[in-house]
């Protein structure tokens, strides 16, 4: 008997390791260039002491997707286990290469396993919103679908999940070129903080706050104004600000009922960007 469709991702989704592994998720680790020394992703460098060594850096670490044999091995370890379709599941194309390098190693698996398919989707998106569409097929995955049902159900998913993210600094989303839309938010004043979001792929700003609480309310104001009367579930995002993305939980679900929420920290390649002290949700309505 044939297995279920796998679920393949990148390290940047930042799924918490427990529902990887109880959803049997696989995920690809970006790269992180700093100085001379070449890391991967929360395989030879964690949260924890990554985020330790950014606060001192004097210099801004660089990030790379995986290329398209990193891509290549893993589609044919799955294939290996017995897997014969795979969905691969990657940030937006307008901040990454990763859509792009796993594109161009489906099209070399095909010439080598041509039993083997593979459906490389671009969520148009990062972080848990990248996240969550991974753990929805992956659910869909065990559930039974084929890999057409589990691809028309993530094309539904894509316009209806959000990011909105706030932080004491867009310093690291400028310097590592990721700040897309919101450049002109860079120079505000220092009590000012910054919303952002993403459009199409594309960070954008949807406001500022004069300080944390007044952007925990603005984000709560910003969910409730989007999901209504819907459905929701809610992952709430943070790089080293555990005790700030609890407080923004509070506030967002004072106005808001998840039907599933989950506190998840952001990867080191993703904190790269974001700096220390990012809170931030993504989100999922669900009708």
């Amino acid at each position: 008997m044939l297995k279920k469709v796998a679920v393949l991702t990148d390290s940047t989704a930042s799924i918490p390791e427990p529902m990887l592994k109880e959803l049997d998720i696989h995920q690809v680790a970006y790269y992180i260039h700093r100085g001379q020394e070449v890391l991967r992703d929360l395989v030879t460098i964690q949260r924890e002491e990554f985020l330790q060594w950014l606060t001192t850096t004097k210099f801004l670490p660089t990030t790379a997707s995986p290329g398209p044999g990193d891509y290549v091995e893993a589609y044919n370890l799955l294939a290996d286990e017995g897997h014969n379709e795979i969905v691969s599941i990657h940030m937006t194309s307008k901040g990454s290469g990763a859509f792009q390098a796993a594109s161009v190693a489906q099209s070399m698996l095909k010439e080598q396993r041509p039993d083997v398919r593979v459906e490389v989707i671009d969520t148009r998106n990062v972080s848990l919103c990248q996240g969550w569409i991974a753990i929805e097929a992956a659910r869909a995955a065990i559930s039974g679908l084929n890999l057409e049902e589990i691809t028309a159900k993530i094309k539904r998913m894509i316009p209806i999940t959000h990011m909105v993210q706030t932080a004491d600094t867009l310093k690291y989303l400028y310097m590592g070129g990721r700040i897309g839309r919101a450049k002109h938010l860079v120079g505000s004043l220092l009590n000012i903080k910054p919303l952002i979001g993403m459009e199409d792929g594309e960070i954008v700003p949807i406001g500022v706050a004069r300080s944390r609480n007044q952007a925990y309310q603005a984000m709560a104001d910003k969910v409730e104004e989007v999901v209504g009367r819907s459905k929701v579930k809610i992952a709430y995002v943070h790089a080293g600000a555990v005790q700030e993305v609890h407080k923004l939980k509070q506030v967002v679900e004072k106005k808001i009922t998840a039907v599933e929420s989950l506190i998840a920290e952001l990867s080191p390649a993703l904190a790269v960007h974001t700096g220390p002290g990012t809170t931030g949700l993504c989100y999922l309505t669900e009708g």
